[in-house]
């Protein structure tokens, strides 16, 4: 028995079976959304991060264990940011000529973001530590991971709150939009990719490439300027406690 149970447990810690099992959960997650005809609530990150949790859960495998066997996967995040660089190219001549409007929407964006999120966990009293790791929501993951654990914040709880704004921000950013009569499908790319950053991209990607290319730029300043602008959080943090 204690054979079998070694055996099982090799199996289940083997990382090609987890890089397989994250594959065919987003794949699955992916005929869903097709299936509900792109319907935003049946985004595919959400239901195949749902898929990979029930597997997770049904294995008794942790979490750290998971990431650990999915590095290659992880890995190939950065060159799939850095291609978002293609459809920002072709959006070049229209951005040189709105660079002021976009400076002043990712300025009152960025520190929104931050400053309105912070704002909201100290007025539930929530710790230092917890404001610390809310502030840089809005950036992509490896951003924010990183920005946390410099200014002492936890870094998976930054995690879950990078992929919960991700998601809310990809689920109702088009329909929030329209609801304020706004149809400019280049806002809607800016707007999303600062709040909702590669989650938040990669939907308005499927949305045009005009959509995907303004998306881009916007996930890319605003990570640079939440990175200089929690530092700041944190010197209030301190001030008030």
């Amino acid at each position: 028995m204690a054979a079998i149970t070694n055996l099982a447990e090799g199996i289940w810690s083997a990382s090609s079976l987890w890089v397989l099992a994250t594959l065919v959960a987003y794949q699955t997650a992916i005929w869903i959304y097709s299936r509900s005809g792109c319907n935003s609530f049946a985004n595919p990150v959400l239901i195949g991060t749902g898929l990979v949790i029930g597997i997770l859960l049904f294995s008794g495998t942790p979490y750290q264990t998971y990431i650990e066997r999915v590095e290659p996967l992880s890995f190939l995040l950065g060159p799939a940011i850095v291609s978002l660089a293609i459809p920002l190219h072709a959006q070049l001549s229209r951005i040189r000529g709105i660079a002021a409007p976009l400076t002043i929407a990712l300025l009152i964006g960025s520190s929104t973001a931050v400053i309105s999120a912070s704002g909201i966990a100290w007025a539930l009293g929530a710790s230092p530590e917890t404001l610390l790791s809310i502030a840089p929501k809005s950036v992509t993951m490896p951003i924010a991971i990183s920005v946390a654990e410099k200014v002492g914040g936890a870094p998976p709880l930054t995690a879950l709150c990078v992929v919960a704004t991700g998601l809310t921000g990809a689920i109702i950013g088009q329909r929030l939009l329209r609801l304020l009569r706004i149809d400019d499908i280049a806002v809607y790319g800016f707007a999303v990719g600062i709040t909702a950053h590669a989650i938040g991209t990669s939907r308005a990607l499927q949305v045009s490439p005009v959509a995907g290319g303004f998306a881009a730029l916007a996930m890319g300043l605003n990570g640079l300027l939440t990175a200089v602008l929690v530092p700041f959080v944190l010197e209030i943090v301190r001030y008030v406690h």
